[in-house]
């Protein structure tokens, strides 16, 4: 239990920071398009988690490989919807997956929860609806938004399912977040050179400071540290309690954009915020139910 703690509070500060990138990234994508934001935030990550290459063992390389394909469709997708968008609808859909992680667990791994994680995630649901609340319809940007937002359950999926098949030698979060950049920054690369696009690295010196100030935000904070951190916190968490904590990141991303954007909620979104924090507590304040997979 005490392990599951912990887990679950590095998945809190996870989610803390993934809030706050949603106006960062909403700022760097007026300069630059999804695959460059990409490039750039992941070509500092890997700078750092280069070394970790060194001794990484054949499991970690492969589930890091694995995981980092899912992680940049997740990413691409949810950026490209970002620049059609505001940061407070990006970040709602986004926070969906506290839903669709569950059906995707039940349609593909044949797994049943207990009532008390199935009615957090209606309440959690109930509130990300009234922080949707918009006169806006939806458009574009919300429906890539959406297709990142199941490439993501996808990814929490696989992450849990790398702890449960290397429990007698389990997997550093650290060596596997630079086998996760590594791919991020290859696709990106491969991607741009395609479609005939210049790598961002051109284009540093005509970003403004506070463009730059947010692509070191993303490559360092949102990519080396969370990244991480999401890998050794959900060895310890469920993917099921996991989404019910990012169903959180709304939350923090509606707060970061108010106090940097200016982007504002009304009684409905507030009141959505409040719904989505008792999902949280209401679904932590007991032993999780005991998840049942079907033999195969």
């Amino acid at each position: 239990m005490r392990s599951e703690r912990w887990g679950l509070t590095a998945l809190l500060v996870v989610t803390l920071v993934w809030g706050t990138t949603f106006p960062a990234m909403k700022l760097l994508s007026a300069q630059l398009d999804a695959l460059q934001i990409i490039w750039g935030r992941f070509a500092i990550a890997l700078l750092v988690l280069a070394p970790l290459w060194w001794g990484m063992r054949r499991s970690e390389r492969r589930w890091g490989l694995l995981l980092g394909a899912l992680l940049f469709l997740a990413f691409w997708l949810q950026i490209e919807g970002l620049a059609r968008t505001s940061s407070n609808r990006n970040a709602f859909v986004t926070g969906l997956n506290v839903l669709v992680v569950p059906i995707i667990a039940m349609a593909a791994l044949g797994r049943r929860y207990g009532w008390r994680l199935w009615a957090a995630c209606a309440l959690a649901c109930a509130g990300m609806a009234l922080m949707f609340h918009e006169n806006e319809p939806w458009n574009l940007g919300d429906s890539l938004t959406l297709a990142s937002t199941v490439f993501y359950a996808i990814y929490i999926l696989t992450l849990e399912e790398s702890a449960r098949r290397t429990l007698l030698q389990p997997l550093r979060a650290t060596r596997m977040a630079a086998a996760q950049a590594s791919v991020m920054l290859a696709a990106s690369t491969a991607l741009l050179l395609l479609r005939g696009g210049e790598l961002p690295l051109a284009r540093l010196p005509s970003l403004d400071a506070e463009a730059l100030m947010a692509l070191l935000y993303l490559g360092l904070l949102a990519s080396v540290v969370v990244v991480t951190l999401q890998a050794w916190g959900q060895q310890r968490v469920d993917a099921m309690r996991s989404a019910i904590v990012f169903g959180l990141e709304p939350v923090f991303a509606a707060l970061t954009a108010w106090a940097l954007l200016g982007e504002h909620l009304g009684w409905a979104g507030w009141g959505g915020a409040a719904m989505i924090v008792t999902a949280l507590v209401f679904s932590q304040s007991q032993p999780a139910p005991r998840v049942v997979i079907k033999a195969q």
